[in-house]
């Protein structure tokens, strides 16, 4: 309602800076968890201001961590309202990259429109066909998830869950849940939604012209995908059953970050690993994006090797398309990473002052980052929020919004600040 109140008042016809749209972006995560608290601090749990607002912004960003300590003790209503902010707060991510579309890089643009500067027609286009592709999808995940026997109820909050690339479950433990083997292996395969473009089955079905400039993203994840799924079966399922790993890699992959109460301690690293690479731009996962990393890397190597082979021409161009990064994109893709590190590192010593050991600092920092939920997986199903000091949850609600906000975003606001120039 408010927001069709300010559409309809006259606004200021000059277009807004990178710098305005950033703020904007990051306000919505400061005060929309503000209203979205409200049931948490009202309800018969007797939760605190701080209590509530951490569990408002764990679930709009996606990210998972919860104060409760018993899931299938809380009244119905209020866990489905848990999943509703995080469907919420997917939504708005996906918007929040449409809204910023001007700090990404031009070959990105490029796998969503035409259109390489987005004027009002052309943004309202593109948030009714997210708008739709979000709601079509998950109610899709609803369906699909009862045709294969799983409880309404549950269904519905696994739906937005998935959707979203939340880590809010119905129940304390997804095995009360998942009850066989094909209802595990069917639910990794509907977590990978959130893992490729949300635009990617529209592409698939309604795009006329079949562009591989639409699909060069997915392609790369899907051949990623289907690598990593070849080393874990090949060299990491023997002790264990396949299907619990498939889960959890799927998990990690997408930044969902639940599983299955297996230990499965050698590949903790491993899961971490597949946590900070993350899936598609436009996608509500998070991580630093694999197409980042691999452009990366492969512009590295051939900075190598044209010192090694002075006479030979490296291209920097990506598989299955037709383009080129160029040393913007790069310079782009390195700051983010160098962004994320000091990030990373600021939080880890952050919590581990406030008494945490360092091992859990560490895992609990890139979780924190990558907006993705602890579990078993990572060693930290029983990681206690509760109870932490109110700086740590302050800290921790913090760098949740900064993991939710494109990284690089944080260097133009630094920019902006401290070089006028």
């Amino acid at each position: 309602m408010i927001g069709i109140i300010f559409y309809k008042i006259k606004t200021d016809p000059k277009k807004p800076t990178i710098f305005e749209k950033i703020l904007t972006v990051l306000l919505g995560y400061f005060l929309m968890p503000l209203v979205l608290s409200i049931p948490f601090y009202l309800s018969i749990y007797n939760l605190s201001f701080l209590n509530s607002l951490f569990e408002a912004v764990s679930g709009f960003t996606s990210t998972g961590f919860t104060i409760f300590e018993n899931i299938k003790h809380i009244d119905q209503g209020l866990i489905l309202w848990r999943s509703s902010i995080q469907w919420i707060g997917g939504l708005y991510f996906l918007y929040s990259i449409i809204f910023l579309i001007d700090i990404y890089d031009e070959s990105l643009k490029k796998s969503l429109t035409n259109f390489l500067s987005f004027n009002s027609s052309e943004i309202l286009k593109q948030s009714i066909k997210i708008i739709l592709l979000y709601s079509g999808l998950t109610i899709s995940i609803f369906i699909i998830l009862n045709i294969f026997g799983i409880r309404s109820f549950n269904s519905l909050n696994l739906a937005m869950t998935v959707i979203s690339s939340g880590g809010f479950l119905p129940t304390n433990d997804l095995s009360t849940i998942l009850i066989n083997d094909f209802q595990i292996i069917m639910f990794s395969f509907l977590m990978l939604i959130s893992f490729f473009s949300i635009f990617f089955t529209y592409n698939l079905i309604f795009l006329r012209k079949k562009n591989l400039n639409f699909f060069y993203e997915d392609i790369h994840l899907f051949l990623y995908f289907i690598v990593v799924v070849s080393i874990f079966f090949v060299f990491f399922s023997y002790d264990t059953n396949f299907t619990y790993s498939f889960l959890s890699l799927v998990s990690s992959i997408t930044n969902i970050g639940i599983s299955l109460e297996v230990a499965q301690a050698n590949l903790h690293f491993i899961y971490i690993l597949l946590v900070i690479i993350g899936g598609s731009f436009f996608s509500t996962s998070s991580g630093l994006r694999f197409l980042k990393i691999y452009s990366l890397t492969k512009y590295s190597i051939n900075q190598i090797l044209s010192f090694s082979r002075p006479k030979n021409v490296f291209m920097n161009k990506l598989f299955f398309s037709k383009i080129n990064f160029d040393t913007k994109d790069i310079n782009k893709y390195f700051l983010t990473i160098l962004i994320f590190v000091i990030s990373l590192f600021s939080l880890t010593i952050l919590l581990s002052l406030s008494n945490i050991q360092f091992e859990y600092s560490f895992k609990l920092a890139v979780l924190t980052l990558m907006n993705t939920v602890n579990s078993s997986a990572y060693g930290l199903s029983d990681f206690d929020f509760q109870n932490l000091h109110f700086l740590t949850k302050y800290f921790l609600i913090f760098f949740m919004i900064i993991g939710r906000v494109e990284l690089i975003s944080l260097l133009l606001i630094a920019k902006k600040f401290f070089f006028k120039n």
